[in-house]
Protein backbone atom coordinates (compact mmCIF):
# COMPACT_ATOMS: atom_id res chain seq x y z
CA UNK A 1 0.00 0.00 0.00
CA UNK A 2 2.88 2.38 0.67
CA UNK A 3 3.43 2.70 -3.06
CA UNK A 4 0.54 5.14 -2.99
CA UNK A 5 2.91 7.70 -1.51
CA UNK A 6 5.50 7.26 -4.26
CA UNK A 7 4.12 9.72 -6.77
CA UNK A 8 6.57 11.98 -8.61
CA UNK A 9 5.31 15.44 -9.59
CA UNK A 10 7.24 17.27 -12.33
CA UNK A 11 6.42 21.00 -12.45
CA UNK A 12 9.46 22.41 -14.30
CA UNK A 13 8.55 23.63 -17.78
CA UNK A 14 10.80 22.17 -20.48
CA UNK A 15 11.93 19.22 -18.37
CA UNK A 16 13.09 16.06 -20.16
CA UNK A 17 12.51 12.76 -18.36
CA UNK A 18 14.43 9.65 -19.32
CA UNK A 19 15.42 6.26 -17.92
CA UNK A 20 19.06 5.65 -17.08
CA UNK A 21 19.53 2.07 -15.95
CA UNK A 22 17.31 1.65 -12.90
CA UNK A 23 16.87 5.39 -12.41
CA UNK A 24 14.49 8.10 -13.54
CA UNK A 25 16.47 11.16 -14.60
CA UNK A 26 15.17 14.71 -15.11
CA UNK A 27 17.15 17.07 -17.33
CA UNK A 28 16.55 20.77 -17.98
CA UNK A 29 18.49 22.36 -20.86
CA UNK A 30 20.88 19.41 -20.89
CA UNK A 31 21.66 19.60 -17.17
CA UNK A 32 20.68 16.77 -14.82
CA UNK A 33 18.46 18.23 -12.09
CA UNK A 34 17.16 15.09 -10.37
CA UNK A 35 17.68 11.35 -10.23
CA UNK A 36 15.73 8.70 -8.30
CA UNK A 37 15.11 4.93 -8.42
CA UNK A 38 12.46 4.11 -11.02
CA UNK A 39 11.30 0.91 -9.31
CA UNK A 40 9.97 2.93 -6.37
CA UNK A 41 7.40 4.80 -8.48
CA UNK A 42 3.66 4.38 -8.30
CA UNK A 43 2.82 7.15 -10.75
CA UNK A 44 4.32 10.09 -12.61
CA UNK A 45 2.45 13.41 -12.87
CA UNK A 46 3.67 16.01 -15.38
CA UNK A 47 2.55 19.64 -15.28
CA UNK A 48 2.77 21.73 -18.45
CA UNK A 49 5.45 21.24 -21.10
CA UNK A 50 7.24 18.13 -19.82
CA UNK A 51 8.69 15.57 -22.23
CA UNK A 52 9.02 11.84 -21.46
CA UNK A 53 11.30 9.58 -23.48
CA UNK A 54 9.76 6.54 -25.27
CA UNK A 55 11.94 4.05 -23.31
CA UNK A 56 10.72 5.56 -20.03
CA UNK A 57 7.10 5.43 -21.21
CA UNK A 58 7.57 1.78 -22.18
CA UNK A 59 9.10 0.96 -18.81
CA UNK A 60 6.24 2.69 -16.98
CA UNK A 61 3.66 0.76 -19.02
CA UNK A 62 5.37 -2.56 -18.28
CA UNK A 63 5.69 -1.85 -14.56
CA UNK A 64 2.15 -0.55 -14.07
CA UNK A 65 3.32 3.02 -13.47
CA UNK A 66 0.76 5.51 -14.75
CA UNK A 67 1.92 8.70 -16.46
CA UNK A 68 -0.53 11.58 -16.10
CA UNK A 69 -0.33 14.87 -18.04
CA UNK A 70 -1.86 18.01 -16.56
CA UNK A 71 -1.96 21.59 -17.77
CA UNK A 72 0.19 24.11 -15.84
CA UNK A 73 -2.81 24.96 -13.63
CA UNK A 74 -3.61 21.31 -12.90
CA UNK A 75 -6.34 20.53 -15.44
CA UNK A 76 -6.31 16.89 -16.55
CA UNK A 77 -5.12 16.39 -20.14
CA UNK A 78 -4.22 12.74 -20.68
CA UNK A 79 -3.14 9.54 -18.98
CA UNK A 80 -0.80 6.85 -20.31
CA UNK A 81 -0.93 3.38 -18.80
CA UNK A 82 -0.20 -0.22 -19.70
CA UNK A 83 -2.62 -3.16 -19.85
CA UNK A 84 -5.55 -2.87 -17.47
CA UNK A 85 -5.28 -5.24 -14.53
CA UNK A 86 -7.89 -6.35 -12.05
CA UNK A 87 -10.56 -8.92 -11.48
CA UNK A 88 -13.05 -8.89 -14.35
CA UNK A 89 -15.71 -10.37 -12.05
CA UNK A 90 -15.28 -7.45 -9.66
CA UNK A 91 -15.71 -4.95 -12.49
CA UNK A 92 -18.77 -6.76 -13.82
CA UNK A 93 -20.34 -6.53 -10.37
CA UNK A 94 -19.46 -2.82 -10.30
CA UNK A 95 -21.26 -2.29 -13.61
CA UNK A 96 -24.30 -4.27 -12.46
CA UNK A 97 -24.48 -2.25 -9.27
CA UNK A 98 -24.48 1.09 -11.11
CA UNK A 99 -27.45 -0.10 -13.18
CA UNK A 100 -29.46 -1.09 -10.09
CA UNK A 101 -30.98 2.15 -8.66
CA UNK A 102 -31.66 0.84 -5.15
CA UNK A 103 -28.27 -0.85 -4.64
CA UNK A 104 -26.50 2.10 -6.21
CA UNK A 105 -28.32 4.50 -3.87
CA UNK A 106 -27.07 2.56 -0.85
CA UNK A 107 -23.44 3.26 -1.84
CA UNK A 108 -24.17 6.90 -2.71
CA UNK A 109 -25.84 7.39 0.67
CA UNK A 110 -22.78 6.22 2.57
CA UNK A 111 -20.39 8.24 0.41
CA UNK A 112 -22.41 11.39 1.11
CA UNK A 113 -22.68 10.61 4.82
CA UNK A 114 -18.89 10.59 4.88
CA UNK A 115 -18.65 13.82 2.89
CA UNK A 116 -21.17 15.78 4.98
CA UNK A 117 -19.72 14.45 8.24
CA UNK A 118 -16.24 15.64 7.19
CA UNK A 119 -17.57 19.02 6.02
CA UNK A 120 -19.18 19.47 9.40
CA UNK A 121 -15.88 18.53 11.07
CA UNK A 122 -14.12 21.35 9.20
CA UNK A 123 -16.77 23.88 10.23
CA UNK A 124 -16.94 22.75 13.87
CA UNK A 125 -13.15 22.70 14.18
CA UNK A 126 -12.93 26.23 12.81
CA UNK A 127 -15.64 27.35 15.20
CA UNK A 128 -13.81 25.72 18.10
CA UNK A 129 -10.32 26.98 17.21
CA UNK A 130 -11.02 30.64 16.52
CA UNK A 131 -14.75 31.18 16.67
CA UNK A 132 -14.36 33.50 19.66
CA UNK A 133 -12.21 35.84 17.54
CA UNK A 134 -14.90 36.19 14.87
CA UNK A 135 -17.63 38.83 14.80
CA UNK A 136 -20.92 37.70 16.28
CA UNK A 137 -22.67 37.37 12.87
CA UNK A 138 -19.89 35.09 11.56
CA UNK A 139 -20.01 32.96 14.71
CA UNK A 140 -23.76 32.63 14.33
CA UNK A 141 -23.46 31.63 10.66
CA UNK A 142 -20.87 28.95 11.43
CA UNK A 143 -22.97 27.56 14.29
CA UNK A 144 -26.07 27.53 12.09
CA UNK A 145 -24.19 25.75 9.29
CA UNK A 146 -22.88 23.17 11.75
CA UNK A 147 -26.44 22.36 12.83
CA UNK A 148 -27.73 22.39 9.27
CA UNK A 149 -25.07 19.93 8.12
CA UNK A 150 -26.01 17.65 11.00
CA UNK A 151 -29.65 17.75 9.92
CA UNK A 152 -28.66 16.95 6.33
CA UNK A 153 -26.54 14.02 7.52
CA UNK A 154 -29.54 12.72 9.48
CA UNK A 155 -31.75 13.02 6.39
CA UNK A 156 -29.21 11.03 4.38
CA UNK A 157 -29.89 8.05 6.63
CA UNK A 158 -33.40 7.73 5.19
CA UNK A 159 -34.11 5.40 2.27
CA UNK A 160 -34.23 7.87 -0.63
CA UNK A 161 -33.60 7.67 -4.40
CA UNK A 162 -30.34 8.89 -5.88
CA UNK A 163 -31.75 12.16 -7.19
CA UNK A 164 -32.92 13.10 -3.70
CA UNK A 165 -29.50 12.21 -2.30
CA UNK A 166 -27.83 14.40 -4.93
CA UNK A 167 -30.14 17.23 -3.94
CA UNK A 168 -29.08 16.87 -0.30
CA UNK A 169 -25.45 16.95 -1.39
CA UNK A 170 -26.07 20.22 -3.22
CA UNK A 171 -27.77 21.68 -0.16
CA UNK A 172 -24.83 20.68 2.03
CA UNK A 173 -22.30 22.15 -0.41
CA UNK A 174 -24.20 25.43 -0.56
CA UNK A 175 -24.22 25.70 3.24
CA UNK A 176 -20.59 24.64 3.63
CA UNK A 177 -19.07 26.94 1.03
CA UNK A 178 -21.39 29.72 2.17
CA UNK A 179 -19.35 30.04 5.38
CA UNK A 180 -15.97 28.90 4.07
CA UNK A 181 -14.72 32.49 3.90
CA UNK A 182 -15.19 32.84 7.67
CA UNK A 183 -12.50 30.18 8.12
CA UNK A 184 -9.89 32.30 6.31
CA UNK A 185 -7.98 34.33 8.89
CA UNK A 186 -5.74 36.60 6.78
CA UNK A 187 -6.82 40.24 6.21
CA UNK A 188 -5.76 40.31 2.54
CA UNK A 189 -8.90 41.02 0.50
CA UNK A 190 -7.47 39.19 -2.53
CA UNK A 191 -7.32 35.94 -0.54
CA UNK A 192 -11.00 35.97 0.38
CA UNK A 193 -13.34 33.22 -0.80
CA UNK A 194 -16.23 34.53 -2.86
CA UNK A 195 -18.08 31.26 -3.37
CA UNK A 196 -17.07 28.11 -5.23
CA UNK A 197 -16.09 28.77 -8.85
CA UNK A 198 -14.51 26.38 -11.37
CA UNK A 199 -13.40 26.34 -14.99
CA UNK A 200 -11.93 28.84 -14.47
CA UNK A 201 -11.40 29.59 -10.76
CA UNK A 202 -12.28 33.24 -10.14
CA UNK A 203 -10.07 33.92 -7.12
CA UNK A 204 -6.94 32.69 -5.38
CA UNK A 205 -8.76 30.50 -2.85
CA UNK A 206 -10.67 28.72 -5.62
CA UNK A 207 -7.49 28.26 -7.65
CA UNK A 208 -5.83 26.61 -4.65
CA UNK A 209 -8.83 24.36 -4.00
CA UNK A 210 -9.07 23.30 -7.65
CA UNK A 211 -5.38 22.44 -7.76
CA UNK A 212 -5.63 20.30 -4.62
CA UNK A 213 -8.78 18.59 -5.92
CA UNK A 214 -6.88 17.64 -9.08
CA UNK A 215 -4.09 16.04 -7.03
CA UNK A 216 -6.62 14.21 -4.88
CA UNK A 217 -8.50 12.90 -7.93
CA UNK A 218 -5.28 11.49 -9.32
CA UNK A 219 -4.57 9.65 -6.05
CA UNK A 220 -8.10 8.24 -5.85
CA UNK A 221 -7.99 7.06 -9.44
CA UNK A 222 -4.67 5.30 -8.86
CA UNK A 223 -6.05 3.65 -5.73
CA UNK A 224 -9.12 2.31 -7.57
CA UNK A 225 -7.01 0.92 -10.38
CA UNK A 226 -4.72 -0.71 -7.81
CA UNK A 227 -7.57 -2.83 -6.40
CA UNK A 228 -9.03 -3.62 -9.85
CA UNK A 229 -12.03 -1.27 -9.97
CA UNK A 230 -12.94 0.81 -13.03
CA UNK A 231 -12.45 4.49 -12.08
CA UNK A 232 -14.65 5.62 -14.99
CA UNK A 233 -17.89 4.02 -13.73
CA UNK A 234 -19.23 5.65 -10.60
CA UNK A 235 -22.34 5.71 -8.46
CA UNK A 236 -22.80 9.35 -7.43
CA UNK A 237 -21.34 10.99 -10.56
CA UNK A 238 -23.03 10.11 -13.82
CA UNK A 239 -21.02 8.42 -16.56
CA UNK A 240 -19.44 10.77 -19.06
CA UNK A 241 -16.70 10.13 -21.64
CA UNK A 242 -13.32 10.96 -20.18
CA UNK A 243 -14.63 11.48 -16.64
CA UNK A 244 -13.24 9.27 -13.82
CA UNK A 245 -16.65 9.10 -12.13
CA UNK A 246 -15.82 6.57 -9.42
CA UNK A 247 -12.63 8.47 -8.56
CA UNK A 248 -14.73 11.63 -8.22
CA UNK A 249 -17.13 9.71 -5.96
CA UNK A 250 -14.26 8.80 -3.66
CA UNK A 251 -12.83 12.32 -3.75
CA UNK A 252 -16.02 13.63 -2.11
CA UNK A 253 -15.15 11.94 1.18
CA UNK A 254 -11.61 13.32 1.22
CA UNK A 255 -12.13 16.91 0.01
CA UNK A 256 -12.68 18.45 3.47
CA UNK A 257 -9.69 16.69 5.07
CA UNK A 258 -7.04 16.47 2.35
CA UNK A 259 -7.89 19.59 0.35
CA UNK A 260 -10.08 22.11 2.17
CA UNK A 261 -8.25 21.95 5.51
CA UNK A 262 -4.88 22.03 3.77
CA UNK A 263 -5.92 25.07 1.71
CA UNK A 264 -7.03 26.89 4.87
CA UNK A 265 -3.75 26.01 6.60
CA UNK A 266 -1.64 27.28 3.68
CA UNK A 267 -3.60 30.55 3.54
CA UNK A 268 -3.86 31.18 7.27
CA UNK A 269 -0.17 30.44 7.87
CA UNK A 270 0.68 32.70 4.92
CA UNK A 271 2.53 29.91 3.15
CA UNK A 272 0.68 31.09 0.05
CA UNK A 273 -0.43 34.66 -0.63
CA UNK A 274 -1.50 36.88 -3.51
CA UNK A 275 2.04 36.89 -4.92
CA UNK A 276 1.71 33.15 -5.59
CA UNK A 277 -1.12 33.62 -8.10
CA UNK A 278 -1.53 35.21 -11.51
CA UNK A 279 -4.67 36.49 -13.23
CA UNK A 280 -5.16 35.61 -16.88
CA UNK A 281 -6.86 37.73 -19.55
CA UNK A 282 -10.04 35.62 -19.31
CA UNK A 283 -10.31 36.34 -15.57
CA UNK A 284 -8.97 32.98 -14.44
CA UNK A 285 -6.70 32.95 -11.40
CA UNK A 286 -3.91 30.34 -11.48
CA UNK A 287 -1.06 29.23 -9.24
CA UNK A 288 2.43 30.18 -10.39
CA UNK A 289 4.97 27.45 -11.08
CA UNK A 290 7.05 27.99 -7.94
CA UNK A 291 3.89 28.17 -5.86
CA UNK A 292 2.71 24.82 -7.22
CA UNK A 293 5.90 23.30 -5.77
CA UNK A 294 5.06 24.79 -2.36
CA UNK A 295 1.56 23.33 -2.47
CA UNK A 296 2.80 19.94 -3.70
CA UNK A 297 5.30 19.75 -0.84
CA UNK A 298 2.61 20.59 1.71
CA UNK A 299 0.25 18.05 0.13
CA UNK A 300 2.85 15.28 0.35
CA UNK A 301 3.66 16.19 3.95
CA UNK A 302 -0.03 16.13 4.82
CA UNK A 303 -0.30 12.63 3.34
CA UNK A 304 2.43 11.40 5.70
CA UNK A 305 0.45 12.35 8.78
CA UNK A 306 -1.55 9.62 10.51
CA UNK A 307 -5.23 9.44 11.43
CA UNK A 308 -7.29 6.72 13.06
CA UNK A 309 -9.58 4.97 10.60
CA UNK A 310 -13.00 4.74 12.22
CA UNK A 311 -13.95 1.41 10.61
CA UNK A 312 -10.60 -0.38 10.93
CA UNK A 313 -9.88 1.26 14.32
CA UNK A 314 -6.18 1.71 13.63
CA UNK A 315 -3.89 4.59 12.73
CA UNK A 316 -3.02 4.89 9.04
CA UNK A 317 -1.06 7.44 7.05
CA UNK A 318 -3.48 9.84 5.36
CA UNK A 319 -1.93 9.16 1.96
CA UNK A 320 -2.99 5.51 2.24
CA UNK A 321 -6.65 6.27 2.95
CA UNK A 322 -7.66 6.28 -0.75
CA UNK A 323 -6.21 2.77 -1.13
CA UNK A 324 -7.97 1.61 2.05
CA UNK A 325 -11.32 3.02 0.91
CA UNK A 326 -10.87 1.48 -2.54
CA UNK A 327 -10.23 -1.90 -0.90
CA UNK A 328 -13.34 -1.49 1.27
CA UNK A 329 -15.38 -0.63 -1.83
CA UNK A 330 -14.08 -3.75 -3.58
CA UNK A 331 -14.87 -5.91 -0.55
CA UNK A 332 -18.41 -4.55 -0.44
CA UNK A 333 -18.96 -5.23 -4.15
CA UNK A 334 -17.66 -8.78 -3.70
CA UNK A 335 -20.15 -9.31 -0.87
CA UNK A 336 -17.61 -9.47 1.96
CA UNK A 337 -19.13 -6.35 3.59
CA UNK A 338 -22.84 -5.65 3.91
CA UNK A 339 -22.31 -1.93 3.24
CA UNK A 340 -19.57 0.42 2.10
CA UNK A 341 -18.04 2.06 5.20
CA UNK A 342 -17.25 5.73 4.42
CA UNK A 343 -14.20 7.64 5.62
CA UNK A 344 -15.16 9.61 8.72
CA UNK A 345 -12.76 12.22 10.07
CA UNK A 346 -12.59 12.34 13.86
Amino acid sequence: MRRQLNTVYVTTEGAWLRKDGANLVMEVEGEVRARLPAHMLESLVCFGRVLVSPPLLGYCAEQGISVCYLSPNGRFLARVEGPVSGNVLLRREQYRRTDDPSRCAAIVRNVLIGKVHNQRAVVSRGLRDYGSDLPDPAQAELAHTDKRLKRIADRLLADAPIDVLRGLEGEAAQSYFGVFDHLIRVPDADMRFGGRSRRPPADAANALLSFLYTLLTHDCRSALETVGLDPAVGFLHRDRPGRPSLALDMVEEFRPVLADRLALTLINRKQVSTRDFMRMDNGAVLLKEESRKTVLTAYQERKRESLRHAFLDEKIEIGLFPVVQAQLMARHLRGDLDAYPPFLWK
